[in-house]
């Protein structure tokens, strides 16, 4: 049993170690990212259907074929803002390149944390306050939502991201006592075709209309088909080892189809091969950490979905309708949606089918959808995540009730027979055989499970997991304050209160256990406190939270039962 339960608890280190190094690629100092040329775009080679061009070897056609974005001459852009969004269109495309999170900074200034550094005799940190940016127009960090209409090879021309737009205002905010905002933007050529590009936001939402309508004056029909697509450049930031890469949040492109669902298609996988798959409904989009930006056609149409590696470095993942015929003196509509926001589930779930799948919690979504579920329930009666993550924690106890009561039991008899044990041990110390024979035989005299040490961490292995997923993926933990000094429950305790009290009461907690009879092993779990302390320091101080409520439940639970046997007995 002593085997047993040594291995384990090294298994769970190993975990913990791996879960701390995971943690620290997502939160702790990165690598300054290294200043890259501008990227540069063949012309045309982003639009559906185009081929990806090889690389050029004449000079002389290359500059023909190619320009660079940073020295494009700068076009207009109309901006937009509501309560939660700030938007940039570029009217070359009306494409968004710039879209600010106004409800998500960067960095939170916690003021209580600061007055407490201030206290201690320590300088207060520089925080950015400036919201968080998903669509960015810079060259090293390009994230782009482009749209547009492709024409048909019978059909005059239409206008793509590489059109140009006209607008009738530089700036649009959504007024007070106002719900909605529309943007037109309008786009003609000399053969009498007209298309209105027609931006729509909504207070409080993450959600962008888009409709594209198509005016056909030429004299003749036109054909065409509405594309809308996802540009971006992967950020160059460390991915960490083979043992870890795989426990960060995901960042890249991700599909939903009728028939596959939910499926990550990794920028590796765009390299390798060319999405092309037609499907009702779906969506395509690009997630990264806390938030993600999806481009969701109507769900009755039937979409196709693309995906194309460009010579730069970009990627592209996007969806393009079936053709539309419009007769002359007529028109059509083409409408799609936007999604640029963070990832909460409910919300998302509103939005399309199968959009709050990209709150991945890997492949123990089966425990972090229930525990997600539940940290919701308890804070929207509390108001408090930290009060919501000592609530299902009660509840993990509640549940596991049964199992943890036999299993403090048996370890109450083990710690009874422990003196018996190592008598045994002395008198055959030179039979191995006959001593694990007599050490059986007094397990069964005692009704002592061997086992029943060992389940309590084979337990809590899974749930620590699983609330380490939860917490590292959920946005509405996301700079979500406790009390006092906890103003953060994403991050690490700033004064590591938090870790000592869970190194603290780990050691209580072994106290009441029977040691290990090898004197060896006893050493190394001796050691354990200390070194759960030490990862913990990094370690997010909603989880470390748990840990605390966990282990003071158990030391109580503990407790009670040891002294009822004992009474018991008397």
């Amino acid at each position: 049993m002593d085997n047993i339960r040594f291995v384990l608890i090294v298994t769970f280190v190993m975990l913990v170690i791996m879960l701390q190094q995971a943690w620290e690629l997502d939160y702790g100092p990165k690598p300054a990212v290294a200043q890259t040329e501008a990227p540069v775009i063949a012309a045309k080679e982003d639009l559906p259907g185009a081929q990806t061009s090889p690389q050029q070897t004449d000079a002389s056609q290359a500059s023909a074929n190619l320009l660079p974005i940073a020295q494009a001459a700068p076009a207009k852009t109309v901006k937009i803002q509501t309560d939660v969004l700030a938007l940039e269109i570029d009217l070359q495309g009306a494409t968004v390149r710039t879209l600010d999170l106004l409800q998500y900074p960067v960095e939170k200034d916690n003021s209580v944390v600061n007055q407490l550094r201030a206290l201690l005799g320590f300088q207060a940190s520089e925080k950015n306050h400036n919201p968080v940016r998903l669509f960015n127009p810079s060259p090293e960090k390009l994230f782009a939502a482009q749209s547009g209409l492709i024409a048909a090879a019978d059909s005059t021309t239409a206008p793509n991201h590489y059109s140009y737009f006209l607008s009738d205002q530089e700036t649009y905010a959504l007024p007070a006592g106002q719900d909605t905002l529309s943007v037109p933007l309008t786009w003609t050529d000399n053969t009498g075709l007209v298309v209105t590009k027609t931006f729509t936001v909504k207070r409080g939402s993450y959600q962008v209309s888009l409709e594209q309508n198509v005016s056909n004056n030429t004299g003749k029909p036109w054909s065409g088909r509405q594309y809308s697509q996802l540009l971006r450049i992967p950020f160059n930031e460390n991915k960490g080892s083979f043992l870890t890469g795989g426990m960060r949040a995901y960042d890249g492109g991700v599909v939903y189809t009728e028939k596959d669902k939910y499926q990550k298609i990794s920028f590796d996988d765009m390299e390798d091969n060319n999405l092309d798959v037609s499907t009702k409904g779906g969506w395509t989009a690009m997630i990264q950490h806390y938030f993600a930006s999806a481009w969701i056609p109507p769900a009755d149409q039937d979409n196709h979905f693309y995906t194309k590696h460009l010579n730069d470095g970009r990627y592209v993942i996007g969806s393009f309708s079936p053709v539309v015929n419009v007769d002359n003196n007529s028109s059509a509509k083409f409408v799609t949606q936007l999604f640029a926001g963070p990832k909460i589930q409910p919300m998302m779930e509103s939005v399309a089918k199968g959009l709050e799948l990209t709150v991945d919690y890997s492949v123990l979504t089966f425990i972090g959808k229930p525990i997600y579920w539940l940290l919701n329930q308890i804070n929207n009666l509390t108001g408090n995540w930290g009060v919501a993550i000592i609530g299902v924690t009660l509840c993990i106890k509640l549940l596991l009730f049964p199992l943890s009561q036999a299993s403090f039991r048996s370890m109450a008899r083990m710690r009874k027979i422990q003196p018996r044990l190592k008598e045994l041990q002395e008198r055959f110390a030179d039979n191995r055989q006959r001593f694990n024979q007599e050490m059986m035989e007094l397990y069964k005299k005692e009704k002592v499970n061997p086992l029943g040490g060992c389940l309590p961490i084979l337990v809590q292995i899974p749930v620590f997991m699983s609330l380490y997923w939860v917490l590292s993926e959920t946005v509405e933990f996301r700079q979500a304050p406790f009390m006092l000094w906890v103003q953060d429950l994403s991050v690490e305790d700033p004064f590591y209160v938090l870790p000592v009290i869970m190194g603290i009461s780990m050691k209580i907690q072994q106290g009441l256990n029977p040691a290990p009879i090898d004197p060896v092993q006893a050493k190394v779990m001796r050691m354990f406190p200390i070194v759960f302390t030490v990862f913990f320091l990094f370690f997010p101080a909603g989880l470390v939270l748990y840990w605390v409520i966990n282990n003071t439940l158990s030391i109580l639970q503990q407790t009670y039962i040891t002294k009822q046997i004992a009474k018991n007995e008397k």
